[in-house]
């Protein structure tokens, strides 16, 4: 097991797997790794294995398949659908058909799925199941070009009759069919692909206007992957987990390609509901989420934690005290005494690594965490659990990753440096971080003039955050340009160094506060059903539903405490002095929410306007 003072393994700078594009870099794979297992998923409660050779042999079927269809180079197919192992081996057979890949949200509805298959302009429509399948056949007749619907999962499906509409199971069929007769077909068209050739579009969550799809070369992707490698690196040792949405960058880039470039196993969740239960059967090496995640895990062992005896919370507090002083050594740099580190394995032994393993990453090298900002607190209760947590920075423009924490020198409330396979500026007369490097996107799909816009004219990429940088190039984001918040006294705020703050309680799941042009701020919040619920439950507060429990006086001092705790540490100016709860459950399906489970903050205020109005019509707030 490792500590936190023990040397880290330097990361690979050699090239781990030779190849200058995507399918030129899987095919490689296949042949080198052959028998090794690469993907795993679990189905009706077991897990199976795909070896490279059997992944190699499904995505040779897929492309045959597809190739059968008439599906050209430079042509797209679109794939609708949760993160499943069909996923990944459509994209492959897309990317060595030399097509282009693009994802749609499983949680986008029926509108959405036209204007993006019309937008990317998709002859192939992959669907996950009959839910999906509902969804393209509403708008397949706004869809000229779209020539095959093909369905991974055909349960409930059987008795189907449509022309347009083919089971994978069908498709790889046609593919070994069409394989005999053209033998030489998918190596000549993975052989004619060059690096700046178009490889994947990653679509905007598009929480101002439409989504745009950004465009990936595939020098890019493998610029990136190898560039990661050397930042954050991975061997086929390594056990990775895919839970996070594959046509978001971040699984994308971080959990398919860069475990496709090192040979990383790659472990499929069951559902997005299953990965508590999911990440202790797999014990990751190497854990990429999204802050709410990291949340959710400290929310459930600190409610744990309340219902333990008074013995096993004078323990805990023991332990993780002496977690945190080693911790608060290894981030000022200094040698941890040998008292401290026997101390350490002590506390380990007694405590924290039943608490490791009660999350899953009792394994784990490291933790990396991106997508949204996050408490530099909960940081440090991670490394006080001996387990480093290394925030990254970057977006869908970038290809994922261009900041990183390096694990020998992690600087909590920063991104870490750039990579060096780009650079990173700041505007010196807007504060804006700026982008430039392989890595950054072609431009947006069908949009010239918003593709302009977002490049400056030395040829930096705008990327809207505001930020700083200190004396050994960290770089930290205070807020995004357009959130800034300006009170009517003139002062200057970022709220999501406040957002973050009420959000590392377990009873917050998120938080947006609003400021701008006003005598003081407040805050939307919306509470985390469980723990809540929990709460109400354990303190006799009655409820019958979601709004209910949000209405409770109890509930809503509840959070008031959580509040006061949190305005504790600003100043006056920068204190919320009233607030009001979502009486709405939100899931990734509502327009609140992003994709990736983040509250748009324009929609919510625009949504709310008439409750936000009300939280000012008292004048003066709460003292």
């Amino acid at each position: 097991m490792s500590n936190l003072w023990d040397p880290i393994p330097p990361a690979r700078q050699d090239v781990v797997m030779a190849g200058d594009t995507v399918a030129a870099l899987f095919w490689n794979a296949v042949a080198a790794r052959g028998g090794a297992v690469w993907l795993r998923e679990k189905k009706l409660g077991l897990w199976r294995a795909w070896s490279w050779t059997q992944v190699g042999d499904a995505v040779r079927e897929i492309a045959g398949g597809l190739m059968a269809l008439g599906f050209a180079a430079g042509d797209t197919a679109s794939i609708l659908s949760n993160t499943v192992i069909d996923w990944v081996l459509c994209d492959l057979a897309v990317l060595s058909c030399a097509g282009v890949a693009s994802g749609i949200y499983p949680t986008d509805a029926a509108p959405q799925v036209h204007y993006l298959t019309e937008d990317s302009h998709s002859s192939i429509l992959f669907v996950e199941d009959d839910e999906q399948l509902d969804k393209a056949l509403a708008v397949r007749e706004r869809l000229p070009l779209l020539k095959k619907i093909v369905v991974f999962d055909m349960e409930g499906l059987h008795q189907l009759d449509d022309e347009g509409v083919m089971s994978l199971a069908a498709l790889r069929d046609l593919g070994r069919a069409w394989n005999a007769g053209h033998p030489h077909a998918l190596q000549e068209r993975v052989a004619a692909l060059k690096s700046e050739d178009l490889a994947i579009l990653v679509y905007t969550s598009g929480t101002t206007g439409k989504p745009k799809g950004a465009m990936h070369t595939h020098g890019a992707l493998i610029h990136t992957a190898r560039g990661l490698n050397s930042v954050i690196s991975r061997s086929e040792d390594d056990e990775c987990m895919a839970f996070l949405p594959l046509c978001h960058i971040a699984e994308r880039m971080g959990g398919e390609y860069f475990s496709l470039y090192t040979g990383a196993r790659l472990n499929f969740v069951e559902n997005p509901d299953t990965v508590p239960e999911n990440v202790r059967e797999i014990a990751p090496t190497a854990f990429v989420a999204v802050p709410r995640v990291w949340e959710k895990f400290y929310s459930g062992v600190t409610i744990a934690l309340k219902e333990s005896t008074r013995l096993q919370q004078a323990a805990y507090a023991w332990a993780i005290g002496v977690g945190r002083a080693i911790a608060d050594r290894v981030l000022a740099g200094e040698a941890v005494p040998v008292s401290l580190k026997w101390r350490f394995y002590l506390a380990r032994w007694l405590v924290l690594d039943n608490v490791r393993k009660m999350i899953g990453i009792h394994r784990a090298r490291h933790l990396v965490t991106g997508a949204a900002p996050i408490s530099p607190e909960l940081i440090k209760w991670y490394l006080s659990l001996g387990v480093p947590m290394l925030e990254v920075w970057g977006m869908t423009e970038t290809c994922g990753v261009s900041t990183a924490m390096p694990p020998q020198r992690i600087k909590p409330g920063s991104i870490g440096p750039a990579t060096h396979y780009n650079q990173v500026r700041i505007d010196p007369a807007t504060g804006e971080l700026q982008v430039k490097g392989p890595n950054v996107f072609a431009g947006y799909l069908n949009q010239p003039e918003k593709t302009a816009e977002t490049f400056t004219e030395d040829g930096w990429l705008r990327t809207g955050d505001v930020g700083a940088v200190d004396e050994d190039e960290y770089f930290r984001i205070t807020d995004r340009m357009k959130d800034i918040i300006i009170t009517a006294g003139g002062k200057n705020i970022t709220p999501s160094e406040i957002e973050n703050e009420l959000k590392f309680s377990p009873y917050v799941t998120d938080a947006v506060v609003i400021g701008d042009a006003r005598p003081y701020l407040t805050a939307i919040v919306m509470i985390d059903q469980e723990n809540v619920e929990k709460y109400a439950q354990d303190h006799d507060v009655p409820f019958s539903n979601y709004a209910s429990l949000t209405r409770a006086a109890e509930v809503q001092q509840l959070i008031q405490g959580v509040i006061d705790e949190v305005n504790a540490k600003f100043a006056r100016v920068e204190q919320i002095k009233q607030f009001f709860l979502l009486e709405n459950q939100l899931t990734a399906e509502d327009e609140e929410l992003t994709p990736t489970m983040k509250l748009k903050r324009r929609l919510v205020q625009a949504k709310y306007a008439a409750q936000i109005e009300a939280m000012y019509a008292g004048g003066a707030g709460k003292p």
